[in-house]
């Protein structure tokens, strides 16, 4: 069986907080899925003054002791390593987008979502509209630029329109906290979503993957919601600073968020709303939906995520062990997905 090479791309062109994000899920996935009989991975890691590295490992030491390289070196080097496959685990728009982009320019495969797709999902207002056209239940909501004034009735969400872990999202419940509000959110972006608050119910969240050209909906993750005192999630429910300063997962606690009975009746019928948002928006391999479950039982979309970094931590490696499946059949279905059917080169162990 051929020895894969697979390059991990890391790190962050924007943004300390996304590269340490996006380094704290990759060794995860480095030290999960290592299996020499299989792969061959080796690491390009991008810091936020666009410079390269390839270090052996994804340790501070490793990258403060790799030479950095210029984009032109890079590629030089890269195209000189006979890579079979890159997996890009980059949550910045530029990483999500430009760095994805390169690889296609490289004709170099890559898991997951095309630039174009992982734009449109990175800006919250376009996935809504075009989810709403395949049908989809949306909250009813207005983009506004600064100097913009709202025009919905509050309780009312305003969020940022491309941040994700909930930064900048805050729940208005009188007219007078829109200043602050919008304020805050147009810290992390130039347009804000301001959109009707859906009343609870649940919150859950939908993966899909592509198995052997079929889409396949994972078991929910539902997230600890209350109407009383937790009416939405934030920042400190997904993330948290450990003691070391690093980044560390703060929803994987079975407290904050658990994975739903496949045999609830609510399961099935995300799965098939969030079937239709991943042929709405044209994904492929995997996809990932946010959805607020109103108090009769219907899901509303409220967002794309469309990321996966084959590390156990991550929302799509927990759906998929609840549905037995583990971190390495997962990413050797992605994989298989990718290189396409004629071209498997890896069979489930």
């Amino acid at each position: 069986m051929k020895v894969l090479r697979i390059l991990h791309l890391v790190g962050s062109a924007y943004n300390d907080f996304y590269c340490d994000l996006s380094r704290l899920y990759a060794q995860d996935c480095l030290a999960a899925t290592a299996e020499r009989s299989h792969y061959d991975f080796q690491i390009a890691y991008i810091t936020p003054d666009r410079q390269w590295r390839f270090p052996p490992s994804l340790s501070r030491e490793d990258i403060a002791d790799t030479k950095p390289m210029t984009l032109f070196d890079a590629i030089e080097f890269i195209t000189a390593q006979n890579i079979d496959l890159v997996l890009p685990q980059m949550f910045c728009i530029p990483g999500m987008t430009h760095y994805r982009a390169l690889f296609d320019l490289l004709k170099i495969p890559y898991v997951g979502n095309t630039p174009d797709i992982m734009a449109i999902a990175a800006h919250k207002g376009r996935a809504k509209a075009i989810v709403e056209a395949a049908g989809v239940k949306v909250p009813r909501g207005e983009l506004l630029r600064q100097g913009d004034v709202p025009t919905i009735t509050p309780p009312a969400i305003v969020k940022p329109a491309s941040s994700d872990n909930s930064l900048g999202v805050a729940l208005v419940k009188d007219v007078t906290d829109y200043d602050a509000a919008l304020k805050q959110a147009f810290e992390y972006a130039s347009e804000v979503i301001v959109e009707e608050f859906i009343e609870l119910g649940r919150e859950v969240r939908c993966g899909i993957i592509v198995k052997d050209g079929e889409l396949v909906g994972l078991p929910l993750e539902e997230y600890q919601v209350n109407s009383n005192d937790k009416p939405i999630r934030n920042f400190a429910d997904k993330l948290k600073q450990t003691d070391d300063g690093n980044l560390d997962c703060a929803a994987k606690d079975n407290i904050k968020a658990w994975m739903v009975d496949p045999n609830d009746p609510i399961t099935q019928k995300v799965q098939q709303v969030a079937k239709k948002c991943h042929q709405a928006l044209g994904c492929r391999h995997y996809s990932l939906f946010d959805f607020r479950i109103d108090p009769k039982g219907e899901p509303w979309f409220l967002e794309a995520g469309l990321y996966c970094s084959f590390a156990p931590k991550s929302v799509i490696s927990c759906m998929a062990k609840a549905a037995g499946i583990s971190v390495n059949e997962l990413l050797i279905i992605a994989i298989n997905e990718t290189l396409g059917s004629n071209k498997k080169v890896l069979q489930n162990c």
